[in-house]
Order: C-alpha cells, then structure tokens, then sequence
C-alpha cells in the first residue's frame, strides 16, 4: 500500500504516473473537494493507465472511476436540513446532537468494468444502489 498525495493537477499526473510506474493494482481515490472537483481528470487518468480506481462520491463513479462506495449525499442534505431547521427555531448548536450517516450507497460503474476487463458479479451488481451501465 502505497500513500500518494495531489493538491494540484500536475501532481495528480505525477500521482498516476507513480502508479504506472509501480504497476499498482488499484487505486482509492479519498473524499475530497478538490478531487471531486478534478473528478474527470481522474476517471480519464485511470482509463488511460487502466488502473481500477475507486472512490468515495457516487460523482466520481458517473464520471467514469470503477466503482463509489460512501455517504448517500442526498440524505446526508437532509440530515444537515434538519440541523439548519433546529437552528433557526432556537435550537443552539452546542446543544444539538452530533450526527454521523447512517446510509451509504455503493455505485459500480459497468462501463468502466469492461473497458478494465474486470468481471463484475452478479451478486455485487444486485448489492449496488445504481448499477451504471
């Protein structure tokens, strides 16, 4: 296992350049704004090396990386909804409960699995909140 670390596009080329180079067999793409925001850049670089690459935000996983597994974004709105909610009724953050997700959402991207060569089960298909074909 290997940690690389990208602030900026060229250094997210010299990442995937270091994982060509080292023959990685996947890549974990962490959640972070400025990698959702470079989301094609990514899904581009992984195809082209033909690096299996997943992620956390479903975003990536329609732009073209592998497969997303992480927090259902559309409840994780809602639960923050309901906190702004409380606040503005006269609730005080401090008071208020901290809250972690409970849903989470896995996005396999099919495209991408045949262009990989990679063989998605069908038993993992049926586990998947949305199954891009």
């Amino acid at each position: 296992m290997q940690v690389l670390n990208a602030g900026t596009s060229w250094e997210i080329e010299a990442a995937f350049a270091t994982t060509a180079r080292d023959r990685a067999d996947a890549l974990f793409v962490a959640p972070d704004a400025f990698f959702n925001s470079r989301r094609v850049q990514l899904a581009t670089l992984a195809a082209r090396d033909r690096i299996p690459t997943s992620c956390s935000g479903r975003e990536m996983a329609e732009a073209g990386l592998l497969m997303s597994y992480g927090t259902d974004t559309r409840d994780m709105y809602r639960q923050v909804g309901t906190y702004t909610g409380q606040i503005l009724n006269g609730a005080k953050p401090a008071d208020l409960p901290v809250l972690q997700s409970t849903k989470f959402e896995l996005v396999i991207n099919l495209q991408t699995a045949r262009a990989l060569g990679i063989e998605v089960p069908n038993s993992i298909q049926l586990l998947a909140d949305e199954v891009i074909e």
